[in-house]
């Protein structure tokens, strides 16, 4: 069973991030870790060494935002403990002309308390970004896995209540959609909005719970008032699969019918190496384009397991496929196999006109959130390596005659 038919590869990013989002805001999805007792984390292959693929002279690497000028906008997550490491600096500055914060611009790293904000980290990704010469992606403004208890406090039998939570959410929007006027190019306004399963296309969170269906409308309509020029977006992971995207793009249709303010849809992407199909990711643009709207790629990466069944991202977490030890045959085939998936997609978004952003979540393989999820075992699923170089993924990239 696909990764994409059970949790859907990111029932995800809170699995491990949930501990982690108030963390310093820099957990993004995990981090390191070393596997934990009960884990998949055998090694699944021998000890013994064989060589890698021979890769070209780091120093001959085309900076990834040239390479696709005039295609889309190269992007990179990282918070400023990220920005200020020597390893992923050095690859920011070179690669990226887009920048996404992990968690630092999410609502329980910024909202304090009603209409009291924080919002030291996210200034420093700003300024970065700013002195780099690099535009920022905002996300996010409204996230179900990221709703301090103040937005719902309150007696929820009052017949003043369903307003008042509504008034909150609004006034969150508007004020920080207006902080960051001007400063990010594109939001993702309401985040993982979508049903995982057959019936209702809304995922059954506390914001629809309270408000309806309309909560999407009403963030939207909101973060539109407070900055008339940002792109607007709804992002959700899965779109790559055919009864999901359905599900999503229902929401969107009555969004659109409605007048609603929508400019997008963001694809997360947190892909394997067996899966999906290029087509599958293809019907998902092409979905966004019939209706009008743009695409950005927002939170792309390649897991090195591709065989993991459904169980593996249950709770608990069994059936995993055992940790792969770096520097073994069955690395460097998934490392290769990883380069070919990479290849295939960057293909893709540089065909499609509608794709304007696309995003890896992380930055090099020394920070991932796969290292943790779904279970502690080693996972490199960037473009570059621990040390910051380029992988075969970014040659396969770049060069369409790189042999993985």
């Amino acid at each position: 069973m696909k990764i994409s038919d059970t949790l859907s590869r990111r029932g995800l990013l809170m699995g491990v991030a949930g501990a982690s989002v108030l963390a310093s805001c820099g957990g993004g999805g995990g981090g390191g870790g070393s596997a934990s007792p009960g884990s998949s984390s055998a090694s699944s292959s021998s000890s013994t060494s064989v060589s890698g693929p021979t890769l070209p002279d780091p120093a001959t690497a085309p900076a990834l935002k040239t390479h696709f000028n005039g295609k889309f906008l190269v992007g990179m997550t990282a918070e400023p403990n990220e920005i200020n490491n020597a390893i992923s600096q050095p690859v920011l500055k070179t690669h990226a002309n887009s920048i996404t914060a992990e968690n630092c611009m999410k609502p329980h790293a910024i909202g304090t308390s009603a209409g009291v904000y924080n919002y030291t980290l996210a200034d420093q990704v700003i300024a970065f970004a700013s002195a780099n010469n690099i535009a920022v992606r905002g996300h996010t403004l409204l996230w179900h896995s990221s709703a301090p208890d103040w937005f719902f406090a309150g007696d929820s039998t009052s017949a003043t209540y369903k307003a008042t939570v509504q008034a909150r959410l609004e006034r969150y929007i508007t004020d920080v959609a207006t902080y960051f006027k001007g400063k990010v190019y594109a939001w993702d306004v309401v985040n993982e909005p979508t049903s995982d399963s057959a019936g209702s296309p809304y995922r059954n969170s506390r914001w629809y719970q309270v408000l309806g269906a309309d909560y999407i409308e009403i963030a939207l309509r909101a973060a539109r008032a407070a900055d008339p020029t940002v792109k607007l977006f709804i992002n959700d992971y899965s779109t790559e699969n055919t009864d999901k995207l359905a599900r999503l793009m229902s929401i969107v249709d009555t969004l659109l019918t409605r007048g609603v303010p929508l400019d997008g849809i963001g694809h997360q992407l947190h892909i394997t190496t067996s899966w999906p199909p290029v087509a599958n990711v293809r019907a998902a643009f092409q979905a966004a384009e019939t209706r009008g709207l743009i695409n950005h790629v927002t939170e792309l990466d390649v897991s090195l397991y591709g065989s993991d069944p459904g169980s593996c991202f249950g709770t608990p977490a069994t059936g995993c496929a055992p940790s792969l030890t770096e520097g073994t045959a069955a690395y460097w085939d998934s490392i290769r196999a990883q380069a070919l998936q990479y290849r295939a997609m960057y293909d893709l978004f540089a065909s499609q006109p509608s794709v304007k952003s696309v995003t890896t979540w992380g930055v090099a393989d020394n920070h991932t959130w796969l290292s943790s999820f779904p279970v502690n075992r080693l996972n490199h699923p960037l473009l570059f390596d621990t040390t910051g170089k380029p992988k075969s993924a970014f040659w396969a990239v770049v060069n369409p005659t790189f042999v993985p």
